[in-house]
């Protein structure tokens, strides 16, 4: 069976059409200070990114080091340098 009119294509020729990828940004990491220097924000993800690389832990360890210890980076700090060294 055929389309109806020739002129026009298919519904799903054009949604086909529209799904053509291009290229996407660069991912960067953030090279910026956090937003503020003595407390951690968990539901920022630049904080959250930047803490877990400045500690050398996943993000998930840090937001179980926060739900244990609070947001206060240097309460932080050394709950992470304690948990290392044991």
């Amino acid at each position: 069976m055929s389309h109806p009119d020739q002129s026009r294509p298919h519904e799903h020729e054009e949604v086909e059409k529209s799904k053509v990828r291009t290229a996407h940004a660069e991912h960067t990491e953030p090279t910026t200070s956090p937003h503020d220097p003595k407390e951690i924000n968990p539901k920022m993800s630049s904080d959250v990114a930047y803490w877990s690389k400045e500690f050398g832990v996943s993000g998930a360890q840090l937001h179980e080091a926060i739900r244990v210890h609070g947001t206060h980076v240097e309460k932080i700090r050394a709950a992470l340098t304690r948990h290392k060294a044991s």
